[in-house]
């Protein structure tokens, strides 16, 4: 039996997904992009987990597609065009569906985040990566414009910037990474892992109907005017203030003492 493309271990409330092709550096190949969707549509119906980790084995975090997939369509008869469009169909699909999941997503990067595994890393909702990790969006350097991460990363990042990183294709180190807004935090190589345990261990502990709620308006209102922004969010603050849970919370601050989210 071969090992599974993502593998899913559960610490209490977090879920960590790990890419698992470290041959071809955990490439976001046709079968990869299939395991991740079914990991991810899996999560988004299990209201036990409160937030997810997604990480690499191997050498890297993820070095973007698989390019000898994407050459081997160009010989096929019957695929050529149409096969490479349906491959960014599904990696656009699956990044959609990072924003949208109920739980917070946290990009645990060490090594590469190359071209389609940067996409990968913008489209997370957070990000704690190495110190000696590398980010960038490389595709110009052998013809190909990154222009689906493109897309994730101008939502994140400074445009020019952006533009820089796709016309050149240099690669930034994780401090400055951080400092565009790509990541969160930074830590040494035996850190990693406890530090992205960490920041996941104080999102779990809030209300977890509250952080659903809040990011989903997070991106709701991201691209709507300023006005309609405001109404928008003032119609979720209003729903949850109607939580119960959200009552209690309230309660217990004003009575000085910890919420029970778990009676209420």
């Amino acid at each position: 039996m071969t090992d599974p493309l993502v593998i899913r271990e559960d610490r209490d409330a977090i879920t960590h997904l790990t890419l698992n092709s470290p041959g071809n550096l955990n490439a976001l190949s046709d079968e990869m992009l299939a395991a991740l969707q079914k990991a991810l549509d899996t999560l988004s119906k299990d209201t036990s987990q409160k937030v997810i980790v997604l990480k690499g084995a191997g050498r890297v975090f993820c070095a973007g597609h698989d390019l000898k997939q994407m050459q081997a369509a160009r010989q096929a008869e019957d695929r050529g065009a149409a096969a490479w469009k349906d491959l960014f169909d599904r990696c656009s699909h699956l990044m959609q569906t990072l924003p949208r999941l109920p739980q917070p997503v946290i990009a645990q990067v060490h090594g590469l985040a190359a071209a389609a595994g940067c996409q990968l890393v913008a489209s997370c909702d957070l990000a704690v990566a190495t110190d000696d990790a590398r980010f960038g969006v490389n595709g110009v350097n052998i013809g190909l414009f990154c222009s689906t991460p493109m897309v994730a990363l101008s939502r994140v990042m400074p445009r020019k910037q952006v533009f820089e990183m796709l016309t050149t294709g240099e690669f930034l180190d994780a401090a400055r990474a951080r400092e565009v807004g790509l990541i969160n935090r930074i830590a040494a190589p035996d850190a990693l892992d406890a530090t992205t345990q960490e920041l996941a261990e104080t999102i779990a502990a809030k209300l977890s109907s509250a952080v659903k709620v809040g990011k989903q308006a997070f991106y709701a209102q991201a691209d709507l005017t300023l006005a309609d922004a405001y109404a928008l969010t003032g119609d979720v603050m209003v729903e949850n203030m109607l939580n119960a849970q959200t009552n209690e919370g309230i309660t217990a601050f004003l009575e000085k003492r910890k919420p029970d989210w778990a009676t209420s």
